[in-house]
């Protein structure tokens, strides 16, 4: 049996669980309506739909045969006959990176390819499934994997609503020009299927004054560009092993949790990190994305909000890396208990759909196994006059692993961190924390790590619009 302990830094960066700290007031009937509208858009289109859902399919396929020349493109009647039984279902050894974030990203040009033909959020999420069986069971000779099947289909849902929304937030229909132009081409980026049906529907640059389904949701933003320490072989932060260099980190808030919670996805939490590493260029992306929610308390000096959330995780770095998708019920407070003194608090629980874990033994030809299982959360933030800020955040997951090393998992995170506001929205901030990685196998010995570091930067935080 094995456990494996992860700690880590905060709620801002790990397992998705970014809490995002508004009171939450009682949203109006025209939120409501206003939220739903720019959840629905265009009435439902299948044919147009069609059009970017096969080019996903068919575009990386043609490239894996054509151009990569790899061997799982080979496919014939015999290999696809076989696949559709669902015998043939196997769990894959591909790497961290291509199961965990390129399965994902693939499944949110499914999504997409519904969600901009005028399909709402539920429909859409079956047409991220309905791609990952074709893809897996027609345009791969491997077997199926289930792994696969989860990481594009839940991934791409979460990554494809983020995606939907902020694409559709850049392009402003009202404007013209180069601006507009350049506008276009972000969001093409940003959502490929989006940005095919535009140009197909012969919105790309067009200005219109129909403001019906303009997407008035605020978004806010902060930018990091600091220091970074860690240590990936000791638990000493600055031990003989330890590694530093610069880092850039940006989290972005899109809605708020009181307007339009009802809504899947009216409030969006987008955590990114880059910086000098020796793993990969993107040391971490994670989204929390708000299901429903139901109001409990909105008195003056006590403000709560229960929200269900779906949340995507994938960290990468020298030290660490993780990769999971959950849903968590989390309980939002807010307390006024003196004046200029403000209180906030997060709890939250739920299940783990499917964790890649890193393994301390080989299996199953990866270094990492595959479980499922439970994750908690817990955390606060203290203000003083909007300038002073102290945060201290909890994450722990438990997992049992379904395929790989015969072993369970704990996985928790610590973090705390101090902001000081200097000037306008210039803030200075320090962040320190670890990741923990225990481990109790049945027939191999057990683990036990800690992985610590510090963050020194400057912050920028902004309101976009």
């Amino acid at each position: 049996m094995m456990i494996v302990m992860l700690a880590v830094v905060s709620v801002d960066e790990v397992l998705g669980q970014d809490a995002p700290f508004y009171a939450p007031t009682k949203p109006s009937r025209a939120a409501q309506r206003r939220a739903r509208r720019d959840s629905l858009g265009n009435p439902p289109r299948f044919g147009r739909a069609m059009i970017p859902f096969a080019a996903a399919q068919l575009v990386p396929f043609f490239v894996n045969r054509t151009i990569r020349k790899v061997e799982f493109a080979n496919i014939s009647w015999e290999s696809t006959k076989t696949n559709i039984k669902p015998s043939s279902w196997a769990w894959d050894n591909d790497p961290f990176h291509t199961n965990q974030f390129a399965h994902p990203y693939h499944g949110s040009i499914f999504y997409n390819s519904f969600r901009s033909s005028g399909y709402n959020f539920w429909q859409s999420a079956g047409g991220a499934a309905a791609g990952s069986y074709l893809w897996e069971t027609f345009a791969e000779k491997q077997a199926p994997a289930p792994n696969d099947f989860i990481n594009t289909t839940f991934g791409g849902v979460v990554l494809g609503e983020m995606t939907h929304r902020l694409s559709n937030k850049i392009i402003n229909n009202h404007t013209g020009g180069f601006k507009r132009q350049a506008a276009e081409v972000a969001g093409f980026i940003i959502n490929p299927a989006g940005g095919l049906n535009r140009i197909l529907d012969g919105k790309w640059g067009k200005v219109t004054s129909n403001t019906l389904q303009d997407d008035s949701s605020k978004i806010t933003a902060e930018f990091d560009v600091g220091y970074r320490k860690f240590n990936a072989t000791s638990q000493s932060l600055f031990g003989g092993s330890a590694q530093s260099g610069w880092y850039a980190h940006a989290k972005l808030l899109y809605g708020t949790p009181s307007e339009g919670f009802r809504v899947p996805f009216s409030n969006i939490v987008i955590n990114a990190e880059v910086g000098k590493d020796d793993s990969t260029a993107i040391n971490m992306v994670t989204v929390y994305g708000s299901l429903t929610g139901w109001q409990l308390n909105n008195a003056e000096e006590v403000k709560q909000l229960l929200v269900l959330s779906a949340n995507y995780d994938y960290i990468h770095t020298a030290a660490f890396f993780y990769g999971g998708q959950s849903v968590k019920a989390n309980l939002y407070s807010e307390f006024k208990p003196i004046k200029d003194i403000q209180i906030n608090t997060t709890v939250g629980m739920g299940p783990i759909l499917l964790a890649a874990v890193p393994a301390a033994y080989l299996a199953a030809g990866r270094n990492y196994d595959y479980g499922v299982g439970f994750g908690v959360n817990g955390g606060g933030k203290i203000c003083y006059k909007d300038r002073l800020a102290f945060t201290a955040n909890y994450n722990g997951g438990w997992t049992r692993t379904v395929n790989g090393n015969h072993s369970n998992y704990f996985l928790h995170t610590v973090s705390g961190e101090v902001s000081y506001r200097m000037v306008g929205n210039l803030h200075a901030m320090a962040q320190s924390g670890y990741y923990g990685l225990e481990g109790n196998y049945q027939d191999k010995p057990e683990l036990d790590r800690r992985y610590p570091y510090l963050k020194i930067a400057a912050r920028l935080a902004l309101n976009i619009k």
